[in-house]
């Protein structure tokens, strides 16, 4: 590429070998693009006689005053089914509020990144709060690799340097196999998320601790892993039950799985509590309007959005990766 052709901040990118936005903020001096960074992009900008324009660098660095939140297209937002994701907007919207910001609802494709560079360059948001599930990976390593300032609802990877806030599901985990163990359980089975979601295999290592701790093997026949949905928890108590009639109990990973589950153990005869104690996750506002009422761990979800909303209006004032970890509680029912 001649001096010549360098004429826009998408030559410079591609001269450095990084994206458009980290370019943007290092010749802007944004505090979070490292010195080094900045001293090359700099340096390159300085060889080729590159002049930023003014008028597009005020327009390109003036906020929206927005935060995306970015879920799955397919998800069924809005309805009983996506209780979770209602319960955690309605604390992001309430601090959002407070501090002068909108939310914007973006849902993509779990298996395509590039809505990632086209929201951030259309400056429609000043961060994004990511609550894909399947695929999320993928989507953390693409707005790390941007440099675009985001925080995730789960358990930090640490091969990127990102926001999170997380609920401690080693301790709920260990609190619904401890409080099953305590009501005589012994056949306790695990119906869980997806077994790839780190949630979800710390929850099953607080189970199977507490297990252990108490002197109970755990039994892989007891184990069921699949989406967090009601017909996951429908299917999931189905299988059980046919592997392993004889249980007594079973932790259910979310109260949207456990409220279907309730139905199959009912059409299977098992009567609740008395045949089959059932503690759950999340303590949504429908957990106690289920029959019988769920007791379930609290990971205190609106508490979760205003923290998410927090930690990323912090991080983009002053650059400053946080991890927050939610504390979660037994919440007891008559399902145990």
């Amino acid at each position: 590429m001649n001096e010549k052709a360098v004429k826009t901040i998408e030559d410079i990118a591609r001269l450095a070998g990084v994206c458009k936005s980290t370019v943007s903020r290092a010749l802007n001096d944004s505090p979070l693009i490292n010195e080094q960074t900045k001293d090359r992009i700099r340096g390159i900008a300085r060889e080729h006689n590159f002049r930023i324009n003014m008028p597009a660098r005020r327009l390109s660095t003036k906020r929206s005053n927005t935060i995306a939140y970015v879920t799955h297209a397919h998800c069924r937002l809005f309805s009983v089914a996506d209780l979770f994701t209602l319960e955690i907007m309605s604390g992001l919207t309430t601090e959002l509020h407070r501090n002068g910001y909108d939310l914007l609802l973006v849902t993509v494709d779990p298996n395509d990144t590039t809505w990632a560079s086209q929201h951030i360059d259309s400056g429609k948001a000043d961060g994004f709060i990511l609550m894909t599930s399947s695929c999320k990976q993928d989507h953390i390593k693409k707005l790390a690799e941007m440099e675009a300032p985001f925080i995730v609802w789960g358990v930090p990877d640490p091969k990127y340097n990102y926001c999170t806030v997380t609920g401690d599901n080693i301790k709920g985990g260990r609190l619904a196999a401890q409080h099953l163990i305590k009501r005589g359980r012994k056949r306790i089975a695990f119906l869980g998320g997806p077994q790839t979601e780190p949630e979800v295999r710390l929850r099953y290592r607080g189970y199977a601790d507490a297990l252990h701790t108490a002197g109970i093997r755990p039994d892989p026949a007891l184990a069921e892993y699949g989406m967090f949905s009601g017909e996951a928890g429908a299917a999931g108590m189905e299988k059980l039950l046919q592997r392993v009639p004889d249980l007594d109990a079973v932790f259910i990973n979310s109260d949207i799985m456990a409220i279907t589950a309730l139905k199959v153990l009912h059409q299977a005869g098992k009567r609740v509590p008395e045949d089959v104690a059932v503690v759950s996750y999340d303590n949504l506002s429908i957990a106690e309007q289920s029959t019988p009422p769920l007791t379930s761990i609290s990971q205190n979800v609106y508490l979760a959005g205003r923290l998410l909303a927090q930690n990323l209006l912090q991080y983009l004032q002053n650059g400053v990766v946080t991890h927050v970890t939610v504390p979660v509680e037994l919440v007891k029912r008559q399902s145990a």
